[in-house]
């Protein structure tokens, strides 16, 4: 007798997103801009799962150029401004599209609410940053290439619980709200992973994509920025067809950047003017 063989093929995701932030969450603000930073920063660096390769080519290219070891992990931080302009280039170059949540603290106008929780804010920033990468990958699509939802990878804060944010956003799926427009096909819960900066290569992209954000949005204990580095990055970001980059690559919260330029001049750099 014959038997006929059925053969099971499992779809793997058809993006893989790294995920850092910069800044942090704290709500005390002092003179000179000391004490908390005024800004967080969430950042995605989004790769077709058939170029996530490119992650580490790119990584390689940049440590060589900077005369750096093999194995060395890129810190954005730890970089001096001479280095950090050939690296973001090179990120620049890569074939990704980035998503980016913005968020000014000193005009959140409950700061209580998110104070009142452990990494009450980030949770809330990773929500509008999912929802960005989710109408990204959904419109980027392609017939036969994975299933369409998208890998998530953070870059591990030791601090918080992984699962708890698994939770929260099978919670965000489970109990649908008018405010939450996340494309629950892309997006899965369960595909959250949390790894160490060093040990991918994408995650020190998205680091640097945080950071680079950071550094033109915060100002320094001088009243400085440098918006350099966002300008190189620029042509990664995610754009709407017909609105452009802000409310989509580029999310400010509470307002938008046209709200606070008046308070901020320096954030006209990412005003429609500027950035679409």
């Amino acid at each position: 007798m014959w038997f006929a063989m059925t053969r099971i093929i499992y779809m793997t995701a058809s993006f893989t997103a790294y995920i850092d932030e910069s800044g942090d969450e704290g709500f005390v603000f002092r003179p000179q801009e000391s004490g908390s930073s005024r800004w967080l920063v969430l950042s995605a660096v989004v790769f077709r799962k058939s170029k996530d390769l490119e992650a580490v080519k790119t990584l390689r290219k940049v440590r060589e150029l900077l005369g750096k070891p093999p194995k060395y992990a890129l810190h954005f931080r730890n970089l001096k401004h001479e280095q950090r302009v050939p690296y973001v280039r090179a990120v620049a170059s890569a074939p990704i599209r980035t998503v980016s949540v913005l968020i000014h603290k000193p005009s959140i106008t409950d700061p209580e609410t998110f104070q009142s929780e452990a990494h009450r804010l980030y949770r809330y920033a990773t929500r509008l940053l999912l929802e960005r990468v989710s109408w990204l990958c959904r419109d980027a699509k392609k017939t036969n290439e994975g299933d369409g939802t998208c890998e998530l990878i953070f870059s591990n804060r030791s601090a918080m619980s992984y699962d708890d944010l698994r939770g929260y956003l099978q919670h965000l799926k489970s109990n649908p709200a008018p405010d939450v427009r996340v494309d629950w096909s892309v997006i899965v819960p369960s595909k959250v992973e949390a790894i160490n900066h060093d040990q991918l290569a994408g995650l020190q992209m998205a680091d640097a994509m945080a950071s680079s954000l950071f550094f033109a949005l915060n100002l320094s204990k001088y009243g400085e920025v440098e918006s350099r580095y966002f300008e190189l990055l620029k042509p990664t970001i995610y754009k709407h067809d017909k609105t452009g980059a802000l409310g989509y690559g580029l999310k400010f919260w509470p307002k938008s950047a046209e709200l606070l330029r008046p308070e901020c001049p320096h954030v006209a750099v990412f005003c429609a003017d500027h950035i679409n």
